[in-house]
Parts: structure tokens; C-alpha cells; sequence
């Protein structure tokens, strides 16, 4: 089943959920709610609310209770974008204007964070400290994963560890809890719950490599961005790092990386793009995707073999092949 074909049979729960995304960010303020809406509109494929609904089925399903948990996890997961763009000075995102490059940087973080306390706020709703508690650990994560990679932004000395440490931190444990809090919310047992966050957690991991990946080969029609802007942003990512390892283009992929710094992100890509190509990088960081798809479906063994465990597998394959 193609992804389209998960989310028609979610239609209806899913456009309940995108109608009270929309009011939970509509306020008083009209900057606040026009830069808020802007980011919304701009669209998304609101994967975190699917895998909360689809985690819901493992248990009592009731989306007055699930959209409580897959609202707030979209919010969190768009107020990232939006600091994200502001870290990176990205002017487009999914083919639009960012919210910095349509206001400016000081509108942006006041939104990002507007968003994410909106988020708290609908969480808070739930009288249940368990989803409390891992929601407010994976935001500290996910803080900790954004530090790290300014942190190491142009750093070509980083290792493999590190690099896979962030990415759990910045996208894996997000898409973990929203699988992990689904099936909560619906009182599933906990063997299911730690299934679904183990098989979230590794989809999690796939798909930032799969975006990484991309965002080398990818065109900007498909990735909504100019190819090669992690380079011009100073992120280091796995194809990068496999590819520094391959003595045949080492140096001078150095000497590329280096003079991408110098120029402040303004010098071309394409040449560093081509080394990287012809390297190792990206059969590996591609194998590596694909040992983590595998993860998450050894997660799923042992559920019941209800529609959305095969919603699951088919989101799994998708992330693992996607192109966009």
C-alpha cells in the first residue's frame, strides 16, 4: 500500500487533526498567528499525527484523546522547523518562503516558540504523567540534538557516533514517542508500547539518513530546497563523513568543504556534491538506512496482525526508499 493510500484511509481523523492544528494556532495577536499559519499552510506530511493514530489502533481507539497527543507532537515538530531555519538562514522550506525569509529572524523565534508552548499547553490536557514525562525528556533531547549540531557545523573531524547520537536526538526520538504516546494514550500494553517506540525510534533513524541522502541527489522540485544545503550550511551529514573516510576523495573534498566555509556558505556545491557521489558515502549511508528499516520491522514481530501493523510495514518501506 503506497503512503497516499494510508493517509485516504486516515482521511477523516487526520483533517480533524490538521482543522485543530489550525485553531490551536490562531491568537489574538495577528503577526504571531499569520507567521504561526504561514508555517502550517505551508504543508508537511504530518507523519508524526499518522503514527500516533496508527499506534492508537493497538489499543482503545479514540481520537478525542489520540489528537491530544498528535497535535501537540506536529506543533513541536514545526517549532523546530522554524528555529532550524533560523540556525540555518534557510530563505525556502518545501518550496516556500521560510518564516525568517518572509519576517525576519526575531518573528521566526518568537514563533517557534509560541508554537511550542501551544503545544505544551494541549499535552497538559492529558492527566497522564507518563506521556508527560517522555514528552518533556525527548524536547530536552531534542535541544540538546540542535546545540550538538551547531556545535559541530563545518567539522569534518567528527565521528560516525556523533553524528547518529544527533540524529536520534533531532528526529528519531520525536517520531519514537509519537509511536510510543499513541499507543499510551489508547491504553495499549506495555510490550506493544515498547514495540511501537522501538520501531519508531529506527524509522526515526532511517529517515534522517534518507533526507541526508537526498539532499545530495535530490532535486529541489523533490526536496523543496536547493540540493547540497546542508554543505552550504556547514552540516556535516553520514554521506559526508562516509566519504571523508574514502581516501579517493578525501583531500580534496576537504579542500571543497573548506572553501564552502571561507566563503560563508555562498560558493557552489556542486563539485563537493560530484566527490561525494563518486565516493563510498552513499552506498553505505544508504546500507546503513536500510539496517535500521530492518530494525523496525523486527520491532512490529509479535503484534497482532491487525490493518495498522501493515500501515506501519508500508510507512517503514516507503522511509527506507523514499525520494521525497
Amino acid at each position: 500500500m503506497k503512503l497516499l493510500d494510508i493517509f485516504a484511509k486516515l482521511k477523516g481523523d487526520i483533517n480533524q487533526i490538521e482543522r485543530e492544528l489550525e485553531r490551536s494556532v490562531t491568537f489574538d495577536d495577528e503577526l504571531l498567528s499569520e507567521a504561526s499559519l504561514h508555517l502550517l499552510k505551508a504543508g508537511g506530511k504530518r507523519l508524526r499525527p499518522v503514527f500516533v493514530l496508527l499506534a492508537g489502533k493497538f489499543g482503545h481507539y479514540n481520537l478525542d484523546v489520540l489528537k491530544k497527543i498528535a497535535v501537540p507532537l506536529e506543533l513541536i515538530h514545526m517549532s523546530s522547523l522554524v528555529h532550524d531555519d533560523v540556525i540555518d538562514d534557510a530563505a525556502t522550506r518545501r518550496g516556500q518562503q521560510t518564516v525568517k525569509s518572509k519576517w525576519d529572524n526575531r518573528v521566526a523565534m518568537y514563533t517557534g516558540d509560541y508554537i511550542f508552548g501551544k503545544a505544551l499547553t494541549i499535552a497538559t490536557e492529558l492527566n497522564n504523567p507518563f506521556i508527560h514525562q517522555m514528552l518533556s525528556k525527548a524536547l530536552v533531547q531534542m535541544s540538546i540534538g540542535e546545540m550538538e549540531q551547531i556545535r559541530d557545523f563545518f567539522n569534518t573531524k567528527q565521528s560516525i557516533r556523533n553524528y547518529l547520537l544527533r540524529i536520534r536526538r533531532k528526529t528519531a526520538l520525536l517520531i519514537a514517542i509519537s509511536c510510543q504516546l499513541g499507543a499510551a494514550a489508547a491504553d495499549a500494553d506495555r510490550q506493544t508500547v515498547n514495540r511501537l517506540y522501538r520501531y519508531g525510534y529506527n524509522v526515526g533513524m532511517a529517515y534522517q539518513i534518507r533526507d541526508d541522502l537526498l539532499d545530495l541527489f535530490g532535486t529541489e522540485k523533490q526536496i523543496g530546497k536547493p540540493p547540497g544545503s546542508d554543505i552550504r550550511q556547514g552540516n556535516i551529514t553520514l554521506p559526508v563523513i562516509l566519504a571523508l573516510q574514502d581516501d579517493n576523495v578525501r583531500e580534496p573534498l576537504l579542500k571543497e568543504i573548506d572553501a564552502i566555509m571561507q566563503s560563508n556558505g555562498t560558493s557552489d556545491t556542486s563539485a563537493a556534491i560530484k566527490m561525494i557521489k563518486a565516493s563510498s558515502g552513499i552506498e553505505l549511508a544508504d546500507r546503513l538506512a536500510t539496517r535500521y528499516i530492518e530494525k523496525a520491522l523486527h520491532a512490529l514481530e509479535g503484534l497482532p496482525g491487525i490493518g495498522a501493523k501493515k500501515n506501519l510495514i508500508d510507512i517503514a518501506y516507503f522511509t527506507g526508499k523514499r525520494n521525497y
